[in-house]
């Protein structure tokens, strides 16, 4: 063979193994922009931690390893920039092993419609290996380690293409102004999460109950605590110097087990007091029953009204919390929120054996006696005594019990108006909200506007401390904290009377 025939040969060899590395290349660039986007700072930082207390590995592993993380660090801190970088030579391959197919054909003599056509099947080849793969869904899937497999070739990449970081840092700048770039990137798997949702209930994979939790998870970072909590014009309070019987009374008739104990209202917050705590002292000591409350509070747990669902549920979960007092910005007590509240979010209405399932209409149970659903209408119960409520600031049987109290209603509550009398006969939900009201005709004796307690007198102290506990109650006129306060959970206060509540 002639001089000239084997230096074409030699040449030919060496196109196609530089064909072959940039095809791998290409792969592991398209690897790296895919894995580039999902690794956190966070990460790296308790990768870094894990590597230095990792005893069995040498110092010089140790080291070896921590300057390939510094290295990925790098390429994160401006990670738009580094995905462009990717993107470039992904591209760039490509093309070059069309050009280099070429070559190869036009050396070996080849006409020029055989080159043009081997240049088209190599690129139609080096696609679909691509798609085979799938570098980029690989990177998705492990972006920690694609990035510390390629921290090397990439670092070369982005030293390569400085023109990358002009796009790259604008974005980046522009991104920083809302969110920082670990919370940008959490934002965005959020929403590949919720679309990845969405495509298994589209495609029959998931029960559609399954699919719905899982929703409510993804969007737990995004419900803050006041729009769960129970408002404090919905809260059931006990006043400080109550004695225990009065605590055990309100906790049998109102349902709930956890009742924050406060002093002159509602912001003058003592503490919580428990349902079991309470029985503890006195279930063996008769005489105890006289004790204070007092001496069985327990300190609060205090949470600001703008945290995250899902931290509150964790934080609870650590310090072994069951219910928490809820503060806005300016110190007041805005509400009380429980870790059913935060579970709810998640599996919906949680409901237990004593719950009671309110019945949807109005039922006749005598002679001008009705049933109602606390939610009827005023108008449904105008309509069905033929009388004229004239009520504009309220909407429901329920509401007109509680204007007419001027506290939030729990069962055996009473009250008189227009001629009719209003009673709170049952609760539902585990908030234990009052559910089915009875109305009926007064009796001579009682006086229009007349609220009564139907109690003996020896539970009148426990319709005071419930009296204490409404926010309805708590009427200051400094600071104005309380219209802000009923603006800011009017929405919250419609949806309690589903039946949501304290534990």
């Amino acid at each position: 063979m002639s001089y000239p025939d084997m230096t074409t040969i030699v040449v030919v060899c060496l196109l196609v193994v530089i064909a072959a590395l940039l095809v791998w290349f290409s792969l592991t660039m398209a690897a790296a922009e895919g894995a580039i986007a999902r690794v956190t700072r966070a990460s790296l930082n308790n990768l870094i931690l894990e590597v230095q207390t990792d005893e069995e590995t040498s110092q010089f592993l140790r080291m070896k390893k921590i300057d390939r993380i510094h290295k990925v660090q790098r390429l994160v801190a401006d990670r738009y920039a580094t995905a462009g970088s990717c993107a470039f030579f992904r591209i760039a391959c490509n093309v070059i092993d069309g050009v280099l197919v070429t070559a190869v054909a036009a050396l070996l003599g080849a006409p020029l419609w055989a080159e043009l056509v081997a240049g088209f099947v190599v690129a139609i080849v080096v696609a679909v290996v691509s798609i085979l793969v799938r570098p980029r869904s690989a990177g998705a899937m492990k972006p920690l380690d694609i990035m510390l497999g390629s921290a090397a070739l990439t670092s070369i990449a982005v030293a390569l293409t400085p023109f990358a970081r002009i796009g790259g840092n604008g974005g980046h700048r522009r991104s920083k102004e809302s969110l920082s770039d670990d919370e940008e990137l959490e934002k965005m798997q959020l929403e590949q999460g919720r679309a990845t949702i969405d495509r298994l209930v589209e495609s029959n994979d998931f029960d559609p109950e399954v699919s719905e939790m899982l929703r409510n998870v993804l969007t737990l970072s995004e419900t803050l605590t006041r729009e769960i909590m129970v408002p404090r014009t919905d809260m059931i309070c006990i006043g400080r110097g109550k004695p225990l019987s009065d605590m055990l009374k309100l906790c049998s008739r109102s349902g709930f087990s956890r009742v924050p104990v406060i002093g002159d209202d509602v912001d003058d917050l003592i503490g919580l007091a428990y349902l079991k705590d309470a029985v503890r002292a006195t279930a063996f000591n008769p005489a105890a029953l006289n004790r204070s409350v007092d001496s069985i509070v327990r300190d609060p747990m205090l949470v600001p009204e703008s945290k995250p669902v899902d931290d509150l549920f964790h934080e609870m979960q650590r310090t072994r919390q069951h219910a928490a007092i809820v503060v806005d910005e300016y110190g007041g007590i805005a509400g009380l929120v429980t870790i059913e509240d935060t579970i709810e979010q998640i599996v919906g209405e949680l409901e237990d054996e004593h719950d009671h399932t309110q019945h949807a209409e109005p039922e006749k149970i005598g002679d001008h006696k009705w049933s109602m659903p606390a939610r009827t209408s005023i108008a449904d119960l105008e309509e069905i005594f033929e009388i004229d409520i004239d009520e504009d600031d309220v909407d429901t049987v329920y509401g007109l019990l509680t204007k007419l109290l001027g506290r939030v209603p729990i069962v055996g509550a009473s009250a008189v108006t227009r001629g009719l009398r209003l009673t709170a006969v049952d609760s539902a939900g585990r908030r234990k909200k009052v559910s089915t009201i009875v109305v009926e005709p007064a009796s001579a004796s009682d006086q229009d506007g007349e609220v009564t307690n139907p109690e003996s007198s020896t539970q009148s102290d426990e319709s005071d401390a419930a009296a204490e506990a409404s926010g309805t109650q708590d009427r200051r006129e400094s600071g104005g904290n309380d219209t802000r306060r009923m603006s800011d959970n009017g929405h919250h206060h419609e949806r309690d009377e589903h039946g949501k509540g304290v534990a």
